[in-house]
């Protein structure tokens, strides 16, 4: 199963009942510059989830951060936690929330797929193949 998922051919795979991940795609630019992936969480449960953080064989570390412009100065700050509210979703896109991938690997190739696995803080998890994209997101 694992070969299946580098290759890309699992769109994702939860091992969460009621969780989903839709849409995921990382956005490479140079290996000296952190990649950063996207996607849409959402909760089919009656109990929001708290998601606590990522990590990828492609990322030397993989971190949960959001985008804000505030006065007209953009900023980005990492975030501790985020809540995925019941029957709820958080998108994860360009400007807002997203992962930041320090250090990405030589696996990090636009054409192919990696691997993300996101940690909730009740403990479970849930992995999906997030197909690389370059800059202009193609």
């Amino acid at each position: 199963m694992l070969a299946g998922v580098l290759a890309g051919a699992v769109p994702a795979q939860a091992q969460e009942e009621g969780v989903l991940v839709s849409g995921p795609w990382m956005r490479f630019i140079m290996p000296s510059r952190p990649a950063a992936g996207y996607f849409t969480l959402s909760n089919h449960t009656a109990q929001p989830r708290t998601l606590v953080g990522a990590d990828s064989p492609a990322c030397g570390r993989l971190m949960l951060h959001r985008s804000l412009t505030s006065n007209g100065v953009d900023r980005m700050t990492m975030m501790q936690d985020i809540d995925v509210p019941a029957h709820g979703k958080v998108v994860f896109s360009p400007g807002g929330y997203h992962l930041m991938c320090v250090s990405p690997s030589a696996a990090m190739i636009p054409g192919h797929s990696v691997p993300v696995t996101l940690h909730f803080k009740d403990g479970g998890a849930v992995m999906a193949s997030f197909p690389v994209r370059g800059v202009t997101g193609k």
